[in-house]
């Protein structure tokens, strides 16, 4: 008789909620993949009221934990970035410019650029804060998060990205990092929020898709060309700093523009 190696196997711990599961039972259906893939006349009616209540608690919860958090900034990038990569120095060095300003810094809370720019915040003796998601391989919070709030509900997840930052830096990443970018662009180019520079990190990788905006999506009428004014794209994390920070702070009338040289604190 064979057995399953997910019987005996002490396998990676998958969290939903309060709960931790092991071997078989870490297959859990995760609270995002059963509010989305449940379809149908009569699957849904008599449990979706009772999870709003749940995903009530987690704006709630969410509010809660960062309500006092004060100047803040959500960077993001791939969870697959290495230590001693490129992009992972520069997810350091985003990380302790940011603290270094008096801003903390939010991430995804996962490895690769995520951990890079907490262990930056950190090391730069600011606030650093982690908003994790429940996924179906289990990614964890990493160890230099100081503020951690886990989510069943990326649209929770999400809300708190934008509510709490004042602008968001990209490192280089894959399709969640695209998403966040892509909804980010969506809410200043609707102006459900304003005053929230959006920097792109990495000439190199970020080029190829800011030529296809402006190549085919400008040139089919798909957007308009002043929608390219909703990101910048540098290669120095100082810079890119400089740029978010310089950009979520309404100078006085008849001030002049803060400069390089400028200490970047915002209000």
């Amino acid at each position: 008789m064979s057995i399953d190696p997910d019987q005996t196997h002490p396998s990676q711990p998958r969290r939903k909620g309060p709960l931790e599961y092991r071997r078989k039972l870490a297959r859990v259906e995760m609270s995002d993949q059963h509010l989305l893939d449940t379809k149908g006349p009569g699957q849904f009616i008599h449990t979706d009221p009772w999870r709003v209540l749940r995903i009530q608690s987690e704006f709630v919860e969410g509010f809660g934990a960062l309500a006092d958090l004060g100047p803040a900034v959500s960077v993001f990038g791939s969870a697959r970035t290495r230590p001693g990569q490129r992009f992972y120095d520069m997810g350091i060095e985003v990380g302790r410019h940011l603290a270094l300003a008096g801003v903390a810094v939010i991430t995804g809370g996962g490895p690769g650029s995520m951990e890079a720019a907490n262990k930056g915040a950190v090391e730069g003796g600011g606030v650093s804060v982690g908003l994790g998601i429940e996924l179906p391989f289990e990614q964890g919070m990493n160890q230099w998060v100081d503020l951690g709030v886990n989510f069943r509900y990326f649209f929770a997840r999400k809300t708190m990205f934008v509510k709490y930052a004042q602008g968001f830096i990209v490192l280089p990443g894959g399709l969640g990092t695209l998403d966040e970018l892509f909804e980010a662009m969506v809410l200043v180019q609707t102006q459900k929020v304003t005053s929230f520079p959006i920097v792109l990190l990495g000439s190199e990788f970020w080029g190829p898709l800011i030529d296809w905006i402006k190549g085919t999506l400008v040139v089919e009428g798909m957007v308009s060309e002043k929608d390219l004014d909703l990101v910048q794209v540098v290669d120095d994390p100082a810079e890119a700093v400089r740029l978010v920070l310089q950009g979520s702070v309404r100078p006085a009338p008849g001030s002049a523009e803060l400069g390089p040289e400028q200490e970047l604190r915002p209000e």
